[in-house]
């Protein structure tokens, strides 16, 4: 680690997580099903977010317009779903990314926040932390939409329903 302040701030803002689910084939009363899996891919905006090798270690490079480009290309992929849920799960991507989420999709992400504070960004298994949060608030919810994102710069979401 050196001591740069784009190194700083982005060690403050990205950690490392794992989570893992459990998907079976097998049809039941309750059980959650998932589709309509999207991704958006905008390279051109790939130099604003990525890893570089720099003097042996891989240091993030993250732009100021980050929490914008996410909020555009996630709003794109929100603008294609199918039905509105019940709620929106977003991978945390840090205060800004989720203030500007909330902002153009006119949706709070309270699971989302509750994970930023609880674990921090640990990158895309926030996603699964925070419907993991959800599932543990609301059984008698139907309908959710998941989003997430990152380098390259690409955007990605589902549904879950059942």
């Amino acid at each position: 680690m050196n001591e740069e302040p784009g190194v700083l701030i982005s060690m403050c803002l990205f950690g490392d997580g794992a989570s893992a689910a459990i998907w079976s084939d097998e049809e039941g009363d309750g059980r959650w099903k998932v589709g309509k899996f999207d991704t958006i891919h905008v390279p051109e905006h790939r130099e604003k977010i990525r890893f570089i090798n720099s003097g042996g270690k891989l240091e993030n490079k993250l732009h100021r317009i980050v929490p914008e480009l996410a909020a555009d290309a996630v709003e794109k992929l929100w603008q294609k779903r199918q039905t509105d849920p019940d709620q929106v799960l977003a991978h945390t991507g840090g205060r800004d990314v989720i203030e500007a989420l909330e902002k153009r999709m006119g949706w709070e992400l309270p699971e989302t926040r509750a994970v930023l504070k609880n674990a921090g960004n640990c990158s895309s298994p926030c996603i699964l932390f925070a419907l993991e949060e959800r599932l543990r608030q609301s059984e008698n919810d139907s309908r959710y939409w998941l989003t997430s994102f990152g380098a390259g710069f690409s955007a990605h979401s589902c549904e879950m329903w059942r």
